[in-house]
């Protein structure tokens, strides 16, 4: 079996800095693994040590991704290879282009049976990216899976829906997106980085066109709402009420 984990370089979000003027500052901002897709590799490394199925990273990025440290930490996370189309043509693509470079990718993988990919990525978060690359692919999607068992041929995954819990039975090869419930993501050790340093690596030249990516005009961070602030001191003459009223009209 072979299971391959979709995922996304990204700046470390407590590193980026807002400006007066609400553009955003990535400089001091180093890449790593989306904190959603950390749990899909966790989930894929834990399926993978049931089945004993080869689980491959697959990614795209700007040529920065292409980084000894990005790498090792990635394939410290229960990795057996990674796949990557790292060029600075691919820096900030939107969902679709996203997912035509990952099917790129998956074609060339022949012989996968299940695709994993994070609930959305950290940044953007459009949640589109593992629907598109299932549509490409011609595979089924199953999409805010909170758990997952496989079967002869076939997983069963379980949704948390707004009141109920929904069981689906998906013939392979499929696609599917995981909430990070599904298996906390480690936190490599030593012994993992320094494994994961003789782990192959692949790096496919850009075959996708990418022609008809949405192009980006600005990012900035919305303004921030002015806010009263009222200290109460717990002794205080009817503090509980005037808290409690304070979360009505907030409501």
């Amino acid at each position: 079996m072979k299971i391959l984990v979709a995922f996304k370089i990204l700046p470390d979000d407590q590193d980026i800095r807002v400006a007066a003027d609400g553009s955003l500052d990535f400089s001091k901002a180093k890449p790593i693994v989306s904190s959603y897709d950390a749990n899909a590799m966790e989930e894929a490394a834990q399926l993978a040590k049931a089945c004993g199925a080869e689980v491959v990273g697959i990614t795209v990025g700007s040529s920065a991704i292409d980084d000894s440290k990005v790498k090792k930490n990635a394939l410290s996370r229960g990795l057996d290879r990674l796949v990557m189309v790292a060029d600075d043509t691919c820096d900030n693509l939107d969902s679709h282009a996203t997912a035509a470079v990952l099917t790129q990718i998956a074609e060339k993988e022949a012989g996968w049976d299940l695709i994993l990919c994070g609930d959305g990525s950290a940044d953007n978060y459009a949640q589109q990216v593992d629907v598109q690359l299932a549509a490409a692919l011609g595979a089924p999607s199953v999409n805010g899976v909170t758990s997952i068992k496989l079967q002869d041929g076939c997983i069963v995954c379980e949704r948390a829906l707004e009141s109920s819990i929904e069981t689906v039975e998906v013939s392979l090869p499929a696609v599917v997106s995981v909430t990070p419930s599904i298996a906390e993501a480690r936190v490599p050790g030593m012994k993992d980085i320094l494994a994961a340093g003789k782990k192959p690596v692949e790096a496919l030249v850009l075959e996708t066109d990418l022609s008809a990516s949405v192009e980006v005009v600005s990012v900035k961070a919305p303004d921030q709402a002015s806010r009263a602030c009222e200290v109460l001191e717990a002794g205080e003459d009817r503090a509980i009420e005037k808290v409690a009223a304070a979360i009505r009209a907030a409501l």
